[in-house]
């Protein structure tokens, strides 16, 4: 019974020694990914920003950056269109407008965006109907997470004999009022 302890003990000792720092430096390389996805995607929104518009190359060079991590990534864009509406107190009486507007936001998300960035036809790359364009004033968000494990996500489940799921380890969700229209 005491040599099967000590053998135990060993083994538990070896995998602390080997699995805790492979852990850890998993887990170094998840911050740096992490950092890595932070200034992609806040270029990318920026420049659509100031830009006012996302072009097929602007996207197109995030994806290059995010591709870069070797990780997987879900990437979700919402543009927010600020519209204003007229009060009435009878709407089918010109008449009856009441000198103020409801300020409302008309939400486009990333499936319509892509239509425009990279319609069915084929248009080259560089034309202007290829470009979404933003208003001022209106608002942009993109939000980018991992579909994939990372190999810290694997390990701390090996180490803690668990399961994380689907639970994503990068996650960067960053957004902006458009500041101008350059197109």
């Amino acid at each position: 019974m005491d040599a099967n302890s000590k053998l135990v003990a060993a083994f538990l000792a070896l995998a602390l020694l080997v699995v805790y720092p492979l852990y850890q430096a998993a887990e170094r390389h998840d911050d740096q990914i992490q950092t890595v996805v932070h200034q992609a995607v806040t270029e990318f929104v920026d420049a659509a920003r100031t830009k006012g518009y996302i072009s097929p190359q602007m996207y197109l060079q995030f994806n290059e950056r995010l591709g870069a991590t070797g990780n997987v990534y879900e990437v979700s864009i919402e543009h927010l269109h600020k519209k204003y509406n007229p009060v009435y107190t009878d709407p089918a009486n010109p008449a009856s407008f009441q000198n103020s507007f409801d300020t409302y936001y008309d939400g486009h998300y990333t499936e319509e965006i892509m239509k425009v960035i990279f319609p069915e036809a084929n248009i080259p790359e560089d034309s202007d109907t290829r470009k979404y364009k933003l208003a001022v004033n209106d608002f942009i968000k993109v939000q980018v997470k991992n579909k994939n494990r990372t190999m810290a996500t694997i390990l701390n489940d090996f180490i803690l004999v668990g399961n994380s799921g689907d639970v994503p380890k990068i996650f960067m969700p960053y957004g902006g009022m458009v500041l101008n229209e350059d197109y």
